[in-house]
């Protein structure tokens, strides 16, 4: 009988925070920007220049803390991790080892067969990102961008309390829920914003002690961090199996090829040389500041989830997905403050919306059109101003351009023609011009009535009522 082995993961996840500028210099952070636009003698690591701390780093990581339930470490401080690459500037990180801001908190998942579980957070600690390396294969040669350089971010770093993908998949819903309803990041992993190293090792069930771990860095989509979760697991328990060691390292995962290779072996603290950064005073954190942290804290996702079953009537399926993403709930909200019904927002914005942005590869959080707008195209197919086909129509440009539905229908004659006499000459004329599918619908045929329908509203040019073109052919059928 062969041995089980279960599975051991731990996150280390880095979230870029939404500051205007970085964390210890006055530059933009903004996503882009010509190569080195937004960097400075501190970001780009020039002799003599000093850091100063960004305030708002400190605020958005401590309400992040507070979020996730983590203790706040009120006499916190800076240390340089020191390491050599072409894109480090100063040949040291600026970060925090000895004393974090946070410590000993935890999210709560929800799996998929509905289980509860908590997932513990060891600490969560400030650092500065650094540049990027751009390489010209062509050429044979690298550049140097320092515009992400000096770019506040925050690493979460987790127990290894994780047993699988869906765990953790899961876990990182939760984080980049909590940071985005604070408004701490928007977490968007195909922009970096949100990246992910793994650390994961596999063990013989029951076994007391933790197998070797590989840490796998920057992974940046859920689908990348799933797949290769399940190939390092197969790959360590392979080598077990045969009696060949599993190397502490740093690992790559290749997406396209489905495959990770060694990088270097795993680093330990000494190796980077942790120091404490003389250029910057320590942190102190007041009780009053803790407490005004936690009373500006929004409601998060579960307790609005709960609020749109409870107080809108809507299944748990519809409210799971409408706060998945803050952006889709405060649009819900918004259009249903103007009136509109709540099951039929949730179903636009779950439905079209998600459609619409899938097509056209926008994430949810992007989405820019007004509550009042899809409100009054609501009540316009209420009211039976528009069909279906044609309020989807608007809804593409409303998605698209937040357009006015009632001026974008009169401007493009799309509003239901009201006229009583031009729908029945429309039918008579349908009726008079097939006979023979007037004929199968009075041999008891009635789904050919779905055929007669279409032609008269081809006839109205998708200016009528469907549910009045199908009463007034029945009529006219009987006769």
């Amino acid at each position: 009988m062969g041995k089980t082995y279960e599975t051991d993961i731990g996150l280390e996840v880095h979230v870029e925070l939404a500051t205007k500028t970085k964390i210890f210099c006055g530059c933009s952070t903004a996503f882009g920007g010509a190569p080195n636009s937004h960097s400075c003698p501190v970001c780009s690591g020039m002799p003599g220049s000093l850091p100063v701390l960004n305030k708002q780093v400190v605020q958005y990581a401590m309400a992040v803390g507070l979020a996730a339930h983590c203790e706040i470490n009120q006499h916190c401080k800076f240390d340089r991790k020191n390491y050599f690459y072409p894109d480090n500037p100063q040949n040291y990180q600026i970060s925090q080892l000895y004393e974090p801001i946070c410590r000993n908190g935890w999210v709560e998942i929800t799996k998929k067969d509905g289980t509860k579980k908590k997932i513990r957070i060891h600490e969560i600690h400030m650092e500065e990102d650094a540049g990027k390396l751009v390489h010209d294969e062509f050429q044979g040669i690298s550049y140097v961008d320092f515009n992400r350089s000096g770019v506040p971010l925050i690493e979460i770093v987790s127990e290894p309390d994780m047993r699988d993908d869906e765990e953790v998949i899961q876990y990182l819903e939760s984080i980049r829920m909590i940071a985005q309803y604070i408004g701490a990041s928007d977490c968007k992993l195909q922009e970096g914003s949100m990246r992910a190293d793994v650390n994961l090792s596999v063990r013989e069930q029951g076994a007391e002690a933790f197998g070797t771990r590989t840490e796998t860095k920057n992974l940046s989509s859920f689908s990348a961090i799933s797949h290769m979760i399940q190939n390092e697991t197969t790959r360590q328990i392979d080598l077990l199996e045969s009696g060949r060691p599993v190397v502490q390292e740093t690992r790559h995962w290749n997406e396209d090829a489905q495959t990770s290779y060694a990088m270097r072996s795993k680093e330990n603290a000494q190796d980077y040389r942790y120091f404490p950064d003389p250029d910057l005073p320590p942190v102190e954190i007041s009780d009053e500041w803790i407490e005004e942290t936690r009373k500006s804290l929004p409601e998060m996702q579960p307790e609005r989830q709960t609020r749109y079953i409870r107080d809108y009537d809507l299944p748990a399926y519809d409210a799971s997905i409408l706060t998945g993403t803050k952006r889709l709930a405060d649009i819900f909200e918004e259009t249903v403050r103007e009136g509109a019904n709540p099951k039929k927002v949730s179903n636009w914005l779950m439905v079209e919306a998600m459609h619409l942005c899938k097509e056209k590869k926008t994430d949810a959080s992007d989405i820019d059109f007004s509550g009042k707008n899809l409100a009054s195209l609501i009540h316009m197919v209420d009211e039976g101003t528009l069909s279906n086909g044609s309020a989807k129509k608007i809804f593409e440009e409303i998605f698209d351009h937040d357009v006015d539905p009632e001026k974008y229908a009169d401007e493009h004659g799309m509003k239901i023609e009201q006229d009583e006499g031009a729908l029945d000459e429309a039918v008579k004329n349908v009726i008079e011009a097939n006979p023979a599918v007037v004929q199968q619908y009075r041999d008891g045929k009635t789904k050919v009535l779905g055929f007669l329908v279409g032609q008269v509203m081809k006839q109205m040019k998708g200016r009528a009522n469907p549910a009045d073109v199908n009463r007034k052919l029945a009529d006219m059928l009987k006769a």
